[in-house]
């Protein structure tokens, strides 16, 4: 079966404001039998599922996480591996702001969440102001029931959804998994560092499905998550996969980042899969 994907363009969500802009820019778009593929950050925003960390403090365990850790055995000694040069570049530039970021995974997620050079437990520095991050939804399953039920009530469309997370998923020796604490069923998760060291020796997968209403197996929901995550890549010149591409897109530090920098630049918080024997 093949599929075309619609991108489905929606303002920038403000922290905790509610489904009901999400749901319109679904509602517009959508027919039945429909996929909507959301991402977790927007869930995570409009939820209200944030933390200020400028409201926190680290200790010597956040110190040596991001300074030792993160920017020399990271940043310089995996280096020598051929790893990616992008990734080498940010962490060797980390701000001391990541001292604080690593004590508040560290507090919240534990050391083998610490210890990732990045996604550490699928908490999001990017599409959020200043110096808050995202973490993952609190119940995605929850939500994405919500999302199904409120477009049928609004628009009277029946449309599937699925939760997404751009933090990847590996295949190694046939099975599945994932370093950050949530996935759908046929997904091992929560492997934090060990799963990052393991993903050497593994095969990508693609985009990590953290729920989903539909009943298909974890292979076919990765496949509708990687269609939708090609399909925001493909129509965001601001496609922000990391916290770094953020900062070059507005010339700013990113605590510097404001609500109203977000709200100028066009967001594609979910893409709609539909079959082509629909047309």
């Amino acid at each position: 079966m093949s599929f075309m994907c619609i991108p489905v363009f929606c303002d920038y969500i403000r922290i905790g404001e509610g489904y009901e802009k999400l749901v319109e820019s679904i509602g517009g778009v959508a027919v039945d039998g429909d996929i909507v593929v959301i991402s977790e950050t927007p869930i995570s925003i409009l939820e209200g599922s944030v933390v200020d960390e400028s409201r926190y403090d680290y200790g010597i365990m956040g110190f040596l996480i991001a300074e030792v850790w993160c920017k020399f055995f990271w940043g310089y000694v995996m280096a020598l591996f051929n790893y990616n040069s992008r990734t080498i570049s940010n962490l060797r530039k980390m701000p001391v702001e990541a001292r604080v970021h690593k004590e508040f995974i560290l507090r919240n997620f534990g050391l083998k969440h610490a210890l990732m050079p990045s996604g550490d437990a699928g908490v999001d520095l990017s599409n959020v102001p200043g110096e808050f991050v995202s973490l993952l939804p609190r119940d995605p399953v929850k939500s994405a029931y919500l999302v199904k039920s409120m477009v049928f009530d609004r628009f009277g469309v029946d449309v599937d959804v699925l939760v997404i997370d751009t933090d990847p998923t590996y295949c190694f020796r046939g099975r599945l998994f994932t370093s950050i604490p949530l996935s759908v069923e046929g997904i091992v998760n929560d492997t934090g560092v060990f799963g990052y060291f393991l993903r050497f020796f593994s095969e990508y997968a693609g985009a990590t499905p953290l729920a989903s209403t539909l009943t298909e197996d974890a292979q076919s929901l990765i496949k509708y998550a990687n269609l939708a995550e090609e399909c925001q890549e493909n129509n965001l010149s601001n496609f922000f996969e990391t916290i770094y591409n953020m900062t070059d897109t507005f010339e700013a530090d990113f605590n510097e980042v404001s609500d109203k920098m977000l709200e100028e630049v066009k967001h594609i918080p979910s893409v709609i899969i539909r079959s082509k024997y629909l047309y």
